[in-house]
């Protein structure tokens, strides 16, 4: 399409910019009406830009190329195509300043991730200006010990050669480079001077980031110490960088307590503290204690569903067990809402953030926090509007924000109760009859992918529990031959098709962007990491746990066959002044207290090796906290109950008081984990590497059939999956 629009630059940074933006232009192969003119301005901030539009003529004023940067990335956001032509949506005049200083992202190479190992330099730097785009200024990459087993068949550089090229990229856009790079136990010798190498070959470095712990091995102030002495010995070489250790306890007792009080004492070679997943203190606590002379840069993780720091739905841990199960801790998870309310949350103690992220499953969610480092806080369909036109302009950009945002909508209760599911398909579906082309988009593409994800788990979930109801009906006389039938029943050809259609975008998106979606032909590094095809089949009903235990059922004798199956079915069934929980099931609201921070949710649904129908769904979450509290109530005060746990086992010889209270009564003080052991129930009905301790409430601790129940353990913790309240038969006769 032939295009009579001008750019007007004298300058290199000028022109330089100038180049990215008629190459941005050019792709959107659309009639563009405006004219443009870079202008330098040695009085602006680096961060900062200016836009002015008089009729045609679109005016960019900034210092360098990283405030043209911006200032292309704001006119982008905010032009979208129609009727063949590149058009404004609002006015955009103004003067630009950011929020936050620092605003960026790791972008590590190396064998973890389940996207940059795959990439070559220019998909690199293309994703260093499309994020500079929506305002970050900052890239970290990631130091890994340099050695064979460190590299996997789809990294093409060395780390050194990686290093020193991908920071050179970096700096051709004026972009911060820091790089995090982990302690490890060498000797002191070692310890500086692999760092120092380091820090002379690198074209530009602006922070070094060695993290406390994950990993981390040195006491709090030894590592305080290495640190001032590492940050003196890289401005002897780099006199403008900046060192930035991070407040990320390794599992050492009194870390905390020693980290600040070597703070306390000033180390002059330091330059803030990071905080991050493993945090040592909650943010308010760590600016409340850490001397006002140190600023605050926060590690999100925003990569991350289960066992991180903000798990889906982080202020109520209730990401529905089918979801975990399926799409694991790496899926593609937009999340722009809650990271929104996070961001909120963290903002006015930081200040900036470079996120955690192993590849571009969180893509939304880095440029959502970007802007929002930028310009503060926003409309979240307005960023979501600007990632659609900047991104997916090949499709209404409308539809692409209802998608996105429905998206993370897609993941609020049992994927089997939430039909809006399938409308969140039929969006991206809708657009893609539309235009087939857009299937050459990996954003679009990575969005379709979720979303056809997400309504597999639906299908699979609805038609399972469909089975599971008939199989029941037919177990209840004994017709185990029948329920295996009906279990075994098989997908219909809809279901099918969906699933094969998962398989071919996740190859499509292999081949685009390096997305490694499984282990053996993408060679992602374990089936956490991203590797959904590994994890999308996972149970995520009963459906192979009745099948296995119909297996059991036939080995029984038959004089002990029918109590079994009649206990497989009623196995979570109470009466009504008795009480069952299921982490998985129930989630904390019912609880009727909200249980102490930090507590930690080993998940179990995502892992093959133990989500194999081995495993009933209501055992999937196992909560892990050195406290555990709720309140029952309309139990009988005239009966004596039985507490019954069900505890994923830690024994440590040195744990003396593993302590449950009934309404502040003791009902047990002693070691792990004490009560009544009923093995034959772990073997028949629990899942391996469990165990049932059960603990005799006598009625005399109950008021008015009311439990406040306290558990607590302050070595160790404990880990419990689900508890029953049930009468104590034997002491009811």
């Amino acid at each position: 399409m032939e295009n009579t629009y001008t750019i007007s630059a004298v300058k290199p940074d000028e022109i330089k910019a100038s180049g990215i933006l008629k190459s941005e232009i050019e792709k959107r192969n659309a009639k563009c009406k405006y004219s443009f003119k870079f202008i330098s301005d040695k009085n602006a901030g680096r961060d900062s830009y200016k836009i002015s539009k008089n009729k045609n003529e679109i005016v960019f004023t900034a210092y360098g190329i990283r405030g043209f940067m911006f200032a292309i990335g704001h006119f982008l956001r905010k032009v979208k195509i129609a009727g063949g032509e590149i058009t404004l949506t609002e006015d955009i005049d103004g003067e630009y300043s950011p929020v936050k200083k620092i605003r960026g992202h790791q972008l590590g190479y190396r064998d973890t991730p389940n996207t940059y190992d795959a990439w070559d330099y220019d998909t690199y730097f293309k994703y260093f200006k499309e994020l500079m785009f929506f305002g970050c200024n900052t890239m970290e990459h990631t130091h890994f010990e340099d050695k064979e087993e460190n590299y996997n068949p789809l990294m093409k550089y060395k780390q050194d050669e990686f290093l020193k090229n991908a920071s050179c990229l970096a700096d051709k856009i004026d972009m911060d480079v820091s790089v995090w790079y982990p302690n490890d136990n060498s000797d002191e010798d070692e310890y500086y001077s692999s760092r120092e190498h380091t820090f002379e070959i690198m074209p530009r470095l602006d922070v070094i980031f060695p993290p406390g712990g994950d990993p981390g091995c040195f006491d709090g102030d030894e590592f305080v110490k290495r640190a001032d002495i590492l940050g003196g010995k890289l401005k002897k070489i780099r006199p403008n960088a900046e060192l930035w250790p991070s407040a990320q306890t390794p599992d050492t007792e009194n870390w905390s307590e020693k980290f600040i009080d070597e703070m306390n004492k000033l180390p002059e070679n330091i330059d803030g503290v990071i905080t991050g997943p493993n945090r040592a203190f909650d943010l308010d606590v760590l600016r409340k204690k850490l001397p006002a002379k140190y600023p605050i840069r926060l590690y999100p993780d925003i990569t991350h569903n289960v066992r991180c720091e903000y798990p889906v739905h982080a202020f109520r841990d209730d990401w529905h067990y089918a979801f975990a199960s399926t799409l694991s801790r790496e899926s593609v998870n937009p999340r722009p809402r809650e990271y929104a309310s996070l961001h909120k949350l963290t903002s006015p103690y930081v200040i900036g953030s470079v996120s955690y992220s192993e590849g571009v499953t969180d893509d939304v969610n880095k440029f959502v926090w970007s802007y929002l480092d930028y310009y503060g806080e926003e409309n979240i369909r307005d960023i979501i509007l600007d990632y659609a036109r900047l991104f997916i302009f090949e499709a209404d950009e409308n539809k692409i924000a209802d998608g996105i945002l429905n998206l993370e909508y897609n993941w609020e209760g049992s994927p089997d109760t939430n039909a809006g599911i399938e409308y969140t398909y039929q969006i991206f579906s809708s657009e893609l009859n539309k235009n087939p082309a857009l299937l050459n988009n990996w954003r679009f593409l990575i969005l379709l992918f979720r979303a056809e994800c997400d309504l597999v788990v639906r299908k699979r979930m609805i038609f399972e529990n469909s089975l599971i109801k008939k199989a029941k009906d037919s177990l209840k006389y004994g017709d185990i031959t029948r329920a295996r039938e009906i279990l075994n029943t098989d997908y219909d050809s809809e279901y099918k098709n969906l699933r094969s259609d998962v398989d071919s975008h996740a190859e499509m998106l292999f081949d685009m962007i390096g997305l490694q979606l499984d282990v053996k032909n993408c060679f992602a590094s374990s089936w956490e990491r991203g590797a959904v095809l590994d994890t999308i089949d996972n149970p995520v009903t009963d459906r192979q746990y009745i099948l296995n235990r119909l297996d059991y059922a036939e080995k029984l004798p038959d004089g002990e066959r029918n109590g079994f199956i009649s206990g497989l079915l009623n196995r979570n069934k109470v009466d009504n002044d008795e009480y069952c929980f299921s982490f998985a099931m129930h989630g904390f609201d019912v609880l009727g207290v909200r249980q102490k921070p930090d507590f930690y949710m080993d998940f179990q649904g995502d892992n093959p090796d133990k989500n194999n129908g081995t495993i009933p769904m209501c055992m999937l979450k196992v909560y892990d906290h050195y406290y555990f509290d709720c309140k029952v109530g309309g139990l009988n005060s005239d009966s004596d109950y039985k507490l019954i746990l069900n505890i994923k086992p830690r024994y440590r010889d040195e744990v003396k008081h593993f302590k449950i209270e009934i309404n502040g009564q003791t009902l047990y003080d002693g070691e792990q984990y004490g009560g009544e052991r009923d093995e034959k129930y772990d073997e028949r009905y629990s899942a391996p590497g469990f165990e049932t301790h059960s603990y005799t409430i006598k009625n005399s601790m109950l008021i008015n059939g009311c439990a406040d129940i306290s558990i607590h353990e302050p070595k160790v913790g404990i880990m419990i999956s689900e508890f029953r309240i049930i009468k104590n038969k034997e002491t009811d006769k």
